[in-house]
């Protein structure tokens, strides 16, 4: 075992003596010491990613619960419609809603109680000059009262993110949650709670149920443009739908929506949401594109733009 001699001098009774002692050196021993506690940090940190990793990768997360159990009970609470359309449920509907019904082919089908709609690999901007996103997008609208609830899934540099929008009861909130447990955003309020309904009379005709409903008000404009106006929970809220000649409706437009950022701040923007191509599924026509445009004054942000749409009514589940 190597070492070193360590001398210093000792005085005494008048004398000067040099006192040596050999110390032996323990460098070997620290090193194996520091080397052990490396691997030691080193194996803690990687299963600390493992874990991490893990928990990312499995499947269930609180807000996507809390989805599901929402979900759930609206569709217990929902009425069972055995009623089909006539053309006497539409006879007071403006010229372009009646084409609607017919066009589509909804005349003489079972009126639906609620519907989900299902979007995959939608390019979704989270804000104005914010990076683009790509989620999945599951939601559903209820008839008997205007509920409607979506379920955003999608990742940020591979972390979780998932978002639940809401309007219920009266009131609507967006919930947005990073790894599946620090919450980004909870907005709600008064403005959330108008844009929650509006966008809700604005995807009425996915559900067209929605559409003879006493909640919602009808007034002709010409052959292609109809305005609509929803009130319920003493809040009102209005826009214009749009059709082409065949019957399909195209757009719908309103100044009755606020333009709400992540860090909070808001601002009442013009917003357009656009239906098209609508394919022929078990004979009712449906858009399957779908795209949501706040027309800034600096120019229009296309910030929801989902493709390949797959709505189901309750009598298909």
């Amino acid at each position: 075992m190597k070492g070193e001699y360590l001398c210093d001098a000792v005085t005494g009774r008048g004398k000067v003596r040099l006192r040596c002692r050999y110390k032996r050196r323990n460098g070997m021993k620290q090193k194996m010491r520091d080397k052990k506690m490396i691997w030691i940090v080193l194996g803690v940190l990687v299963s600390v990613i493992i874990l991490v990793f893990t928990f990312f990768k499995i499947p269930y997360s609180k807000i996507k619960a809390d989805f599901n159990n929402v979900s759930v009970t609206l569709m217990k609470e929902a009425v069972n419609n055995n009623e089909v359309f006539t053309e006497e449920n539409i006879k007071e509907l403006p010229i372009p809603v009646k084409k609607y019904f017919n066009y589509c082919g909804f005349i003489g089908t079972r009126k639906m109680s609620y519907m989900k709609a299902t979007f995959k690999n939608v390019t979704f901007k989270t804000g104005k000059d914010k990076p683009s996103l790509k989620i999945d997008y599951t939601q559903y609208n209820f008839v008997n009262k205007p509920d409607r609830i979506a379920f955003i899934d999608s990742s940020m540099f591979g972390i979780p993110f998932q978002g639940f929008d809401s309007y219920l009861n009266g009131v609507g909130s967006m919930k947005g949650v990073i790894a599946k447990s620090y919450t980004l955003f909870d907005q709600r309020g008064d403005a959330m709670n108008k844009a929650s309904l509006v966008t809700y009379l604005a995807e009425c005709f996915l559900v067209p149920t929605v559409i003879l409903q006493d909640y919602i008000t009808w007034e002709g404009i010409d052959e292609t443009h109809a305005k609509a106006t929803i009130y319920y929970y003493d809040i009102s809220a209005s826009g214009i739908f749009t059709f082409n000649d065949n019957g399909e409706m195209v757009s719908f437009t309103t100044n009755d929506r606020i333009a709400t950022e992540i860090d909070g701040t808001a601002k009442n923007v013009k917003w357009t949401a656009i239906c098209s191509d609508y394919k022929e599924s078990n004979g009712i026509r449906k858009p399957t594109v779908l795209k949501a445009i706040w027309h800034y004054k600096d120019g229009d942000q296309i910030y929801f733009n989902g493709n390949e749409i797959q709505i189901e009514y309750d009598y298909n589940m």
